[in-house]
């Protein structure tokens, strides 16, 4: 009984004596030795028990078995094709797609623009929202979330840092109202809040309880509206520090307020983790946000 073919890259060498009729022309086909081409040829005919091709001084002639198995070989080379042009594209890697309340701060931006440099395959795609997307759904492959509440137990979770607040002003509403001097000092001030259906409104719900509510002149259902508000002067705000501290438009008028600290984790997927882009990013990010925020 004969052996079975088991080097499929022998129909290859096959493949290239049939089109080019001779050793020598399938070697430069090839980019190999001549004498490797006639080896490759003659273990071939050895282990399936078959003459492929009738030698002569004029070079390789195919045999009736040759002309009868080119087809399949053909077949092969079409489907070792496919299969290699498919494993380039699943080797490339795909965009992150990452989400996060409010802004990136520039400190930030620094490590995600490290992580291009070291990674410049990697693409990431950010999906501004304030509503929690949903991992598990694939309407993101990374979160960072920042809250209390504890996450999903499926999903991989990294304490990356604590997110402090404070009460912020800007200096054209200091030249007609004043700051207040302290957390004490908020009676004639006037606040702009946020608030929407999709997150929990502790920073509007604070303001709300500390001071009066004709004080609230305007209430965004927008992150940056809101801010945007505060730089020009519309009223207070209470703006988390890791950003509101690297805008020169805004003034601190408080301490962190500790009742609103908030964890700040990077959650992440399962099936997205499983992609070794995902994987390089959170150990690249987690631990330089971590020594810069944390």
């Amino acid at each position: 009984m004969q052996n079975e073919l088991r080097n499929w890259s022998d129909v290859r060498v096959f493949l290239a004596v049939f089109r080019e009729g001779s050793t020598l022309a399938a070697s430069r086909k090839l980019g190999v030795a001549q004498p490797t081409v006639a080896r490759r040829i003659d273990a071939l005919e050895k282990e399936i028990g078959l003459t492929l091709f009738e030698r002569d001084t004029r070079g390789f002639k195919p045999t009736d078995h040759a002309q009868e198995l080119y087809p399949l070989a053909q077949a092969v080379e079409t489907q070792a094709d496919s299969f290699a042009t498919k494993t380039r594209e699943l080797a490339q890697p795909k965009p992150i797609h990452i989400t996060a309340p409010g802004h990136f701060s520039d400190a930030i931006m620094e490590i995600f623009s490290a992580f291009a440099k070291s990674y410049p395959d990697i693409e990431i795609k950010f999906v501004h929202s304030t509503r929690v997307l949903d991992l598990f759904a694939g309407e993101a492959d990374i979160a960072f979330r920042v809250s209390n509440i504890t996450p999903e137990p499926n999903l991989i979770c990294r304490k990356i840092g604590i997110e402090h607040f404070a009460l912020y002003g800007s200096q054209s509403y200091a030249d007609i109202f004043g700051l207040p001097q302290s957390l004490d000092d908020l009676r004639g001030h006037r606040f702009v809040t946020f608030r929407d259906r999709e997150t929990l409104p502790r920073q509007h719900n604070w303001v709300t309880q500390h001071v009066s509510p004709d004080q609230i002149v305007q209430t965004f259902g927008d992150l940056d509206l809101m801010d945007a508000a505060v730089k020009a002067g519309h009223g207070l705000g209470v703006i988390h520090t890791r950003w509101a501290d690297r805008q020169d438009a805004l003034i601190r008028c408080s301490d962190n307020i500790e009742e609103l600290s908030l964890t700040m984790t990077m959650l992440i997927a399962p099936d997205a983790y499983r992609r070794a882009e995902v994987r390089a990013f959170s150990k690249f990010f987690a631990p330089r946000f971590s020594a810069t925020f944390g």
